[in-house]
């Protein structure tokens, strides 16, 4: 069994290693260090609250050390990849920290994720245990994680949270279940990989993401340093809690790392978060820019009853925030704005809390850190002038330098010299600040859930009738970007429409946000001058119907 430093992973070059540890940028702890410091700081302050309880620090940790026992009686130990997929509830919170206790490492999934996402991460981490809820928006989580371990025969443990007054399948065991006694157990290496985050869009093996305690929990502190995270601060991770964003900028982990609180919800709809602000007094949420649009124009009719009153700043990242909207949150909702751009890989890009309004509302900030390195370049890798677009590159101490066991993702994605391609095209203004312009690849960006092209493409030419398949973005109000499918189909005499094109792709088990937002049936594709199929006659087409 490997142990987490021996994981097919890119490490940073040993002297900047070392200097990152003599100049304390990387502060020589884990996740477990952490919360164990909160815990002896802030024993009874709360932790986690979430739609029906609420755990003190202690608590927590009570919690974190019994299910860490139990995961060791059941054979998961050091090293271990373990996948997590668990809707927004306090099980998530000690789940993690459970297995950061025992040194195995969890490879976070989302609720969303359905058969052909799990199996490809099972297969591509080397899993031995998934651990989900029972059932979440009426799904069946149970039996998808059964019928994935059957697909990867490493997976030899599904763990289920149960519901009450409902059976388990057979041949799964109950998470209430695991429990045991406290126990002395070795402190991890903090330059160890602490867990494998999934990157956005990716095909074929899934290109996974090795963050290690010192490269990740530099990237929390920092972020609590410039959006001023304190033990005072009521953090409500309203979106999936397993994406980069809720979990770190400043997200859960800050708010814990602060001795500050965390807020649980199931539903990100208004109705949902804002009553958990009203019930826990919640001061910052991390919203989507589609998310962001719906709070403010439930907000801006005055009509929903909750007092928001506690809520101090909205951070809207995930994609790029539209300039007007922008500039209506903080009138609506009260609070203000610091917008956000980063990536999993990386590199955090903040509005500042003193910024200028025009720099908050058309901007997405610029690095978090002094220690990040920049550059905005050309097709060539020359860099370009201040305030002309360009491709965004870095390196830091806390963005990777390879993903997992994946060397042609890492040939595409770094250059020789360590730096990661973003696949950003971005313009840069004299004080640094970062306006995002758009994406390099065909990557489509719905609403914060990154939509690989590709990927959705294999599965529609898996249909019998589906000869040919091109998927584009269009520009949406609402999403940001919205996806849209073209395809040409065999002479039948009757061939498949969109509708049922969309319903064939649902039934492969793709997550909901990556199924089409529209199928068009074509007779032939536009060319470019040199035969390739032309994406951008496709978009202009989809313009022109409006």
């Amino acid at each position: 069994m490997p142990s987490p430093g021996s994981l097919p992973f890119t490490p940073w070059p040993h002297e900047e290693a070392e200097r990152y540890r003599r100049e304390g940028i990387w502060a020589g702890i884990t996740f477990d260090q952490m919360l164990r410091r909160s815990v002896d700081r802030h024993a009874q302050s709360t932790a986690v609250v979430d739609v029906d309880r609420r755990w003190s620090y202690r608590e927590l940790d009570d919690r974190v050390d019994a299910l860490a026992s139990g995961l060791a009686d059941l054979g998961i130990g050091a090293g271990d990849r373990v996948m997590v997929q668990l809707p927004n509830r306090a099980e998530y919170v000690a789940t993690v920290f459970a297995l950061f206790r025992i040194g195995a490492l969890p490879v976070f999934c989302l609720p969303a994720h359905r058969s052909a996402e799990l199996t490809a991460l099972g297969r591509a981490s080397g899993a031995i245990a998934v651990i989900t809820a029972h059932l979440h928006e009426r799904f069946d989580h149970a039996e998808l994680a059964r019928s994935v371990a059957e697909e990867v025969p490493a997976l030899r443990h599904v763990i289920v949270v149960p519901e009450p007054e409902r059976e388990l399948p057979t041949g799964v065991v109950d998470f209430t279940t695991l429990t045991g006694e406290p126990r002395t157990r070795p402190v991890a290496d903090p330059g160890a990989v602490a867990f494998l985050q999934l990157s956005g869009g990716s095909t074929g093996i899934p290109k996974l993401i090795p963050r290690t305690h010192d490269d990740y929990l530099y990237s929390v502190v920092r972020s609590n340093d410039v959006c001023g995270v304190t033990s005072d601060t009521v953090y409500l991770a309203t979106l999936p809690v397993a994406h980069n964003f809720p979990m770190s900028s400043p997200g859960i982990l800050g708010a814990l790392a602060a001795g500050g609180t965390v807020a649980l919800t199931l539903s990100p709809a208004p109705a949902a978060a804002f009553e958990m602000i009203e019930r826990a007094g919640v001061t910052m949420t991390g919203l989507v820019p589609p998310l962001a649009r719906l709070w403010t124009e439930t907000a801006e009719k005055r009509e929903h009853g909750f007092d928001l009153s506690s809520l101090t700043t909205v951070l809207v990242g995930g994609a790029r925030c539209p300039d007007e909207l922008a500039a209506r949150i903080e009138p609506a909702l009260g609070a203000q704005l610091q917008q956000v751009f980063g990536m999993a890989e990386g590199l955090v890009c903040y509005t500042r809390l003193d910024d200028p309004a025009d720099v908050v509302t058309t901007t997405q900030g610029r690095p978090m850190s002094e220690h990040d390195r920049v550059r905005v370049v050309d097709d060539a890798g020359e860099d370009v002038p201040t305030g002309t677009e360009g491709h965004l590159i870095t390196q830091g101490p806390y963005t990777i330098r390879g993903y997992y066991d994946n060397p042609d993702a890492n040939a595409r994605s770094f250059t020789d010299d360590g730096w990661y391609r973003t696949g950003d095209i971005v313009r840069r203004d004299e004080a640094g600040n970062i306006t995002v312009c758009g994406r390099d690849v065909d990557r489509i960006n719905r609403g914060g859930e990154k939509v690989s092209a590709e990927e959705v493409e294999e599965h529609l030419l898996a249909h019998p009738a589906v000869r040919d398949a091109v998927v584009v973005a269009v520009a949406d109000p609402y999403l940001g970007e919205r996806t849209c499918a073209f395809v040409l189909v065999t002479d039948e005499a009757e061939p498949p429409r969109g509708g049922q094109i969309r319903a064939f792709v649902r039934g492969r088990g793709l997550a909901n946000w990556k199924i089409p937002d529209t199928v068009t049936v074509l007779d032939t594709f536009p060319e470019t001058g040199v035969g390739k199929t032309s994406r951008k006659e496709l978009r202009r087409l989809l313009t022109a119907r409006g």
